[in-house]
């Protein structure tokens, strides 16, 4: 059996023949090294990921936080911005570019579930930290509901980083929301009770200043 070299891949440029890297046509040789640089990237974001697992059940949250954050600067790099000045167009051209597209889509679906678990995971950590940073919190919880709507634990911590951020408008809503998911989850029935009292307190000053 003919020996493959660690650096020979199946280049699709090549209608799937086998492929040196380092020799061949240029572009091919580029897309194939951007591929395999691109799939290294996404398991360093899952081991990332993994490690800061790891980290958040032994109660070490600032360690966690950085391998979520390591994470996520992985998963960052796996799709280039279009350099400033680039067309759209040349930007479509670009091996990494070329290369994301053409990862399958359980990569793809990997590398977004991977996302969603770190920033759901860094909420988790910042609401235990001794100063919480609420807007963060709300930043990524935003993220999380971006994609996936129906996230319950991104729709109540979205509502109390709201909450504690003074709007309680957008707080109620959320709660709510995440209310309608799970009806009887004290911590939200909570939180919706104190964001009422807090609106009540609020109509209340409002009304006497302008009585």
């Amino acid at each position: 059996m003919e020996e493959r070299s660690p650096y020979q891949q199946s280049c699709p440029e090549a209608g799937g023949a086998s492929l040196v890297l380092g020799t061949g046509r240029g572009d091919c040789r580029a897309r194939c090294a951007a591929a395999v640089e691109l799939e290294a990237k996404l398991q360093r974001a899952v081991e990332f990921k993994a490690e800061g697992h790891r980290c958040y059940k032994q109660k070490k949250l600032r360690e966690a936080i950085g391998k979520y954050h390591r994470a996520l600067l992985q998963l960052k790099g796996l799709e280039p911005p279009a350099a400033e000045g680039e067309t759209e167009a040349a930007a479509a051209k670009s091996s990494s570019l070329v290369a994301w597209r053409r990862l399958s889509a359980e990569q793809r679906e990997q590398a977004d579930s991977t996302e969603m678990e770190c920033y759901d995971s860094l909420t988790a950590c910042l609401l235990q930290s001794e100063l919480v940073n609420y807007e963060r919190v709300r930043e990524y919880c935003l993220k999380v509901l971006a994609k996936e709507k129906g996230n319950f634990k991104a729709m109540y911590r979205a509502g109390i980083a709201f909450y504690h951020l003074g709007d309680c408008d957008k707080a109620l809503l959320y709660l709510k929301e995440a209310k309608g998911r799970q009806p009887t989850d004290t911590n939200v029935l909570r939180y919706i009770q104190l964001t009422e009292m807090k609106l009540s307190r609020c109509h209340q000053r409002e009304k006497e200043v302008t009585a």
